[in-house]
């Protein structure tokens, strides 16, 4: 059976992402909802493929991952895992771990490119594919690993851009660094235990992080990720086109970054913290 939905192709999913702004040369972190973006002819790997056509063989096309085992309910009140438990949980290795599903099926697809690479922090960790893939993931912190010297920051350094590819916007993963580097009062920390896969076997590590299950401070709306990107695009920064049948957005990482922090710190009784780690 023909969907009434038009078929997408490869060359078409190129025109629609550089009307949208996407140049060569561009680093993107891809935010997708594959759905919406109608019938592909060839599926997810062509998106790729074409996103990786339109950012050229200088770009780099990026997608947040995080880790697909959830265990925060065996934890005990300082974040370990109680010893009846351990055995049970998989060990987290960079090269083989399963992107978390609640992210969709993007960053899954991308992991498993050939050529991908994928950064070493659990919770915060980062798939790229490209030009700059070693830069983005190699050496990613594993405490507060939205922070200084992560893939975010580099992004940022780097002049790279989000793409919401239909995409709710109250998903982009970048706030979290804004979050980060935001000097906002009462931010909530969570540590975690995590098996790590590494050269001696497998190793326990305790992770400490700012908390991103909800806003960071608990002065913050529930939905300040929405109020962050619906303030900046209303300013017209962005830009705002179609990818197949999905209504998208591309901002410059810096930027957003940038005014995130203002929007987060001008809030009333959000200041007089201290400093990021």
């Amino acid at each position: 059976m023909i969907s009434d939905r038009p078929l997408q192709t490869r060359s078409m999913l190129r025109r629609d992402l550089e009307a949208l702004g996407i140049r060569a040369g561009d680093h993107v972190m891809v935010h997708a909802a594959i759905r919406r973006v109608g019938p592909v002819l060839g599926g997810p790997d062509v998106l790729i493929d074409a996103l990786r056509d339109t950012a050229g063989v200088e770009g780099t096309i990026l997608a947040y991952a995080d880790w697909g085992v959830a265990y925060d309910a065996l934890l005990d009140a300082e974040g370990r895992v109680p010893d009846h438990w351990r055995d049970s949980i998989p060990t987290f290795d960079p090269a083989v771990s399963r992107a978390a599903p609640e992210n969709g099926i993007f960053p899954e697809f991308l992991r498993t490119t050939p050529g991908a690479l994928r950064s070493g922090n659990p919770g915060a960790s980062v798939v790229a594919l490209g030009a700059k893939a070693l830069h983005f993931t190699v050496d990613h912190p594993l405490d507060y690993g939205y922070g200084v010297n992560s893939p975010f920051a580099r992004l940022v350094a780097a002049g790279g851009k989000v793409l919401m590819l239909g995409a709710p916007i109250d998903t982009m993963t970048l706030l979290h660094h804004a979050e980060h580097l935001a000097v906002i009062a009462n931010k909530r920390i969570k540590r975690y235990e995590v098996p790590l896969a590494g050269q001696a076997g497998r190793q326990w590590r305790l992770i400490e992080e700012y908390d991103t299950s909800e806003p960071v401070s608990r002065t913050l709306p529930d939905d300040c990720f929405a109020r962050i990107v619906d303030d900046y695009l209303a300013l017209g920064h962005g830009r705002r086109h179609r990818v197949g049948q999905a209504d998208s957005v591309l901002v410059d990482a810096a930027e957003i970054t940038s005014f995130a922090i203002r929007w987060l710190e001008n809030r009333p009784g959000d200041r007089l913290a201290t400093a990021p780690r």
